[in-house]
């Protein structure tokens, strides 16, 4: 069984359309079986009630495959094994829907559209239940003696580290090229110890540094000019604004939980604060990342505001086999007041609260940097702000990917190049996407190389 929740605006069937449809899908295989399966012959117990439709789509078993959607978000299940979100028959009852609009009568749903119904129904009203038990649960006086203990272990820790960075400076970068990994894994695990998950983590990823080829000197240096830099600042974290506090908070380790971040923001007597840090916008979905960390599983998505025009990451957490809370449909939007994480240069959102809304957002009014130095220069100005930033979100428009001397970059229509992630493995399906004319891509960039995420290519958005 395959479920997945894609938020974006509450639409009508009548504001459908095979393009909007097309936007939806995963990739372009999906859209394009998506409208093979958009024949009534395929199809039976085919029905609407308010927002939701569903029908069962003949497969290559016995039994037909169950498809249901919830045209307000839009949110999808079928019972076919397929892990793509949406799969090709829930593309497929859409396209049905708005090519045969009438062959959806408006009935009472089938046992299995109701129980799913009220399945998500139970399912909100659970998550508003553990935020209310969250709120309720913070003794003030508790949490501030462990955040005192806390605090205690990691100043201990971090001065452990400087001393261990300045002994490695003195001995020299190129000292360190036969070290083995418990070399790194001895410090990393003394900031597990000391409360800084976060330390622990930059100082693992530095073997693959040193393992990255041609230039890894200069590369580690920065790397360790960084952490130096974050260590620094601790020290002198009282004298630091909040903003900047509140990214060495982030960088070391300390965490603030959803009902923590909107109860502050809620209680904050200042507007500009509010203004800063609260965001109500119609947000495009612009692209989607999901990392596995041992049997931890990371969804990044990143929404643009249309007429904020500021960038939004929304991170969720599942372990093992769990599914995500949500799933946002790459070039979806939703009407939504986004709440910001405290920061000099503030990406990390959740969603406050949403609306319902009819509009959708084109790629006329996506506003995208025109060169590759604009782009650059915008991410310089962030560092500025936070130098910590580890993952940028840039649109780039009329750009051609390209392959030159091994090597796999971007080009703008000034022929500057940016350089593609080596670990991005559908380089491929970009360019074939773009079938080599001037498109808009959208991805991360880490200071070295951009990821990729999603490319438009005729106001249709994929998945890059």
């Amino acid at each position: 069984m395959v479920e997945t929740n894609h938020d974006s605006p509450t639409l009508g069937i009548d504001t459908w359309t095979a393009d909007r449809v097309v936007a939806l899908a995963p990739d372009p295989s999906s859209a394009k079986n998506g409208k093979g399966l958009a024949t009534l012959n395929k199809w039976s117990n085919l029905g609407k009630e308010q927002q939701i439709i569903w029908g069962e789509c003949k497969g290559s078993g016995k039994d037909p495959y169950r498809i249901q959607v919830d045209l307000s978000e839009p949110a999808f299940r079928c019972s076919c094994p397929s892990r793509k979100f949406p799969c090709k028959h829930g593309l497929g009852l859409l396209f049905l829907m708005v090519s045969q609009p009438t062959v959806l009568t408006e009935g009472t749903p089938p046992d299995w559209v109701a129980d799913w119904i009220a399945s998500r129904t139970k399912r909100e009203e659970k998550q508003k239940q553990k935020l209310n038990q969250l709120e309720k649960a913070i003794d003030p006086e508790a949490q501030a003696k462990r955040a005192h203990a806390r605090l205690n272990k990691v100043k201990a820790g971090v001065q452990d580290l400087q001393m261990w960075l300045n002994d490695l400076i003195r001995q020299g970068l190129t000292s360190v090229r036969t070290e083995s990994y418990q070399f790194w894994e001895q410090p990393a695990a003394r900031m597990v110890d000391a409360q800084a998950p976060s330390l622990a983590r930059q100082l693992r990823e530095i073997p693959s540094i040193i393992n990255s080829g041609t230039g890894w000197e200069s590369r580690l240096l920065a790397k360790l000019g960084k952490l130096y830099l974050l260590l620094e600042s601790f020290q002198r974290l009282e004298s630091l604004p909040l903003p900047n506090q509140a990214d060495i908070r982030n960088q070391i380790g300390w965490t603030q939980n959803q009902s923590e971040l909107i109860t502050a923001l809620e209680n904050s007597s200042t507007s500009s604060q509010s203004s800063q840090y609260l965001q109500q916008d119609l947000w495009l979905v612009m692209g989607q990342q999901i990392e596995t960390e041992e049997r931890l599983r990371v969804s990044r998505t990143w929404l643009w505001g249309k007429h904020s025009h500021r960038y939004a990451l929304l991170l969720q957490f599942a372990h093992g086999t769990q599914a995500f809370e949500v799933n946002f449909g790459l070039g979806t939007s939703l009407e939504a007041e986004l709440a910001f994480f405290e920061s000099a240069y503030p990406l990390r959102a959740i969603i406050k609260s949403r609306e319902n809304s009819s509009s959708f957002v084109s790629v006329g009014e996506i506003v995208g940097y025109e060169t590759i130095d604009l782009a650059i220069t915008s991410y310089s100005s962030a560092l500025v702000k936070n130098p910590w930033l580890e993952r940028f979100p840039l649109t780039l428009q009329q750009v051609i990917p390209l392959h030159r001397d091994g090597k796999w970059f971007i080009r703008d229509r000034a022929n500057n190049l940016l350089a593609i992630d080596p670990r991005f493995e559908r380089v491929w399906t970009i360019l074939a996407l773009s079938g080599g004319h001037p498109v808009m891509i959208f991805g991360e960039w880490n200071d070295n190389h951009l990821y990729p995420l999603s490319i438009w290519v005729e106001g249709n958005f994929y998945s890059a």
